[in-house]
Order: structure tokens, then C-alpha cells, then sequence
């Protein structure tokens, strides 16, 4: 995957935007109108950025868009408004008319590609977004009868582009908008009205989420980033979903199980030993075909053998030990390689 490439033709997979005058698109064959879709907007000018390229910047070696996508990937249709670029994911590519009339008029030409009832719009500077909250705010939005539900931010402020909205009250605001504003300007009704326009309108529920809501407007913002995913709690789960998204890999297995055998192999074998040991285990479920049973499975055996392997050195004495220059004495079992 190449995250982040000069802007051309989309990626293969990615599909282009339909006719800006096309009603709702039909939902994929066999997908059912009970899921949601959503729409990232991804055309701001990045004024506090110097204009840079803010959807193409990295977070913890992904560009901010691709975060946001992998945090909608239970979307049926993901519209994004925007120039199209390559993607980790395949998308609708949208546009606005003209380019740069600001976020209302961006939603109106997104959500126009979208069918299902429960629309999930964002803004495409989330790097810590993920598929908890999204599914935190589609809950939120189906157990009441609010318009939509939105993310608050650590200071309490409403962040309306993180959030869950009904496509039907967007659509009746944002057409009562632009007749409104028809009535007395020229050109685009939406272009330049500022988003409060359409949320003071809406009845919305509220959760606060200082994490998720958490964009990234100034270098400031990217530098704090950056950091927090190399913080110990995080850089694993960072490092992981990055590489699973770089290799092409959509699958979820046991990390502890992984540790537990290269902690093994390290102590009882040598330190080599537990890379080694984990990249056949992976080799060994992809020739099995098998998914996260199939590493696990793998893993198990893989494990079992570094225990015996353990077993015979203890059995050896110290003897065994001085032969091998590259044993671990640092190492315990109870020390895995991230610690």
C-alpha cells in the first residue's frame, strides 16, 4: 500500500464520483440498507498548515485519511469529498461545486452518493478515530430520537464532524438552507456557510470523547500525534495496524499468544529465535489457508516446541548454558520482547 502519493487517478479499487446531479446510489448487491455509510470531508485548505497536504500527512506511518477510512470500514458506501488520491480503501470520490465552498456545502455533495439512513460524517484529521467510537456514536444516534449524535472535545466543545447523523434531517436542513440563501445571493447556496448553520437546527446528542475528537489543525497538533502513538501503551497496537495495512493483511489475531511465543523461543532457545519463530507461524497459517484459528493454532505448537526446547537445556545443566553464546540470561518468562 502507498498511503501517500502525488494526487492523480484514483487507486485501482477506488470508484469515481457519480454525476453531481444523481440522486442516492443503490447500496452494493447483497448488503441490506441497515448499515450505515459515510462521508469524509477532505478538501479543506489547511490555512493553519501553510496549505499543506493535511489528509496525505502521516500519524504513526498513515496518512490521516487512510486512519479515518479504517475507523468507517463497516460502511457500506464511504463518499469522500475530495480530489481523488490513492487509498488503503476503495471509496466514492465526490467533489463540491465550486471546489472550496466550505463544509456544508462539501456534506450536501457527499451525502448526495449516499442511501443508507444513518450517515456517519468526519472530518479527515482524526488519527485516533477508531471503530469503537464510530460505533459508540451509531448507538447513541439509534437508541433515541435525536437527530445525531456528536463527539465533544476535552473542552467541552462540540466536534459535528465526528458524528452520526439521520441522512433524512440533513437533508431537510440543508435544503431549507440553500432555498433560503437562494432567495438573495448568486452562485452556490452552501458555499461558505459556516457549519452551525445546520447543527443549530438539529436536535443532537452529546459524548464527550477527548481522544477520538482530537483533530490535527496546526504542526502542533501532528507533533502531539506522533508522540502519543509511540507511547508505550500504544505503539504496539499502533505498529500492528500500520503493518497489517501496509501488507494488505484484514486479519485480527491473538497479539498476546504472538508475545507469549517470541518471549519462549527468546528465553528458552535464543534471542534470534523469536522473530524467526513468529514469521513461520505466520508462514504456516497462510499455506494452511486459515485465519486467526489457524496462527493460533500454529502458535500453540510453536510454543509447545520452545517449552521442550527449555526443558532438555535445563535438563542439559550448566553445561548446555555455556556452550550457547547466544542464550538470553537476561531473559525470564515473565518478560515478553515489548516490555
Amino acid at each position: 500500500m502507498t498511503a501517500y502519493e502525488p494526487v492523480g487517478a484514483p487507486r485501482a479499487g477506488s470508484d469515481p464520483a457519480p454525476d453531481a446531479g444523481a440522486g442516492p446510489v443503490d447500496p452494493a448487491p447483497g448488503s441490506g440498507r441497515a448499515g450505515y455509510d459515510a462521508v469524509v470531508l477532505a478538501g479543506g485548505a489547511a490555512r493553519r498548515l501553510g496549505g499543506a497536504d493535511k489528509p496525505g500527512l502521516r500519524v504513526g506511518g498513515r496518512a490521516l485519511l487512510d486512519r479515518v477510512l479504517a475507523a468507517c470500514a463497516g460502511a457500506r458506501i464511504t463518499v469522500v469529498v475530495a480530489e481523488p488520491r490513492p487509498t488503503a480503501r476503495p471509496v466514492t470520490w465526490a467533489r463540491e461545486d465550486p471546489p472550496g465552498g466550505g463544509p456544508l456545502a462539501a456534506l450536501a455533495a457527499g451525502l448526495r452518493h449516499t442511501s443508507a439512513e444513518h450517515v456517519v460524517v468526519v472530518s479527515a484529521d482524526l488519527p485516533f478515530l477508531a471503530g469503537p467510537a464510530v460505533e459508540r456514536l451509531l448507538s447513541a444516534l439509534a437508541a433515541g430520537d435525536a437527530d445525531g449524535a456528536l463527539l465533544t472535545d476535552a473542552d467541552g466543545r462540540d466536534q459535528p464532524l465526528v458524528a452520526a447523523y439521520r441522512a433524512s434531517a440533513l437533508r431537510r436542513e440543508l435544503a431549507a438552507l440553500a432555498r433560503d440563501r437562494a432567495e438573495g445571493a448568486e452562485g452556490a447556496p452552501l458555499t461558505g456557510l459556516p457549519l452551525r448553520r445546520l447543527t443549530g437546527a438539529l436536535r443532537l446528542t452529546r459524548l464527550p470523547d477527548a481522544v477520538a475528537s482530537f483533530d490535527c489543525d496546526t504542526w502542533d497538533d501532528i507533533a502531539t500525534a506522533r508522540a502519543r502513538i509511540r507511547e508505550h501503551g500504544h505503539v504496539l497496537d499502533e505498529w500492528i495496524t500500520a503493518a497489517k495495512d501496509e501488507l494488505g493483511i484484514d486479519l485480527d489475531v491473538d497479539t498476546k499468544v504472538l508475545l507469549d511465543l517470541a518471549r519462549d523461543a527468546a528465553h528458552g532457545v535464543a534471542r534470534p529465535a523469536a522473530p524467526l519463530t513468529t514469521f513461520l507461524v505466520g508462514y504456516a497459517a497462510g499455506r494452511a489457508q486459515g485465519g486467526p484459528e489457524a496462527v493460533a493454532e500454529a502458535a500453540r505448537k510453536a510454543a509447545a516446541l520452545a517449552l521442550r526446547w527449555a526443558e532438555e537445556s535445563a535438563d542439559a545443566g550448566p553445561a548446555a548454558a555455556e556452550g550457547t553464546p547466544d542464550a538470553a540470561p537476561d531473559a525470564t518468562p515473565d518478560t515478553r520482547p515489548d516490555a
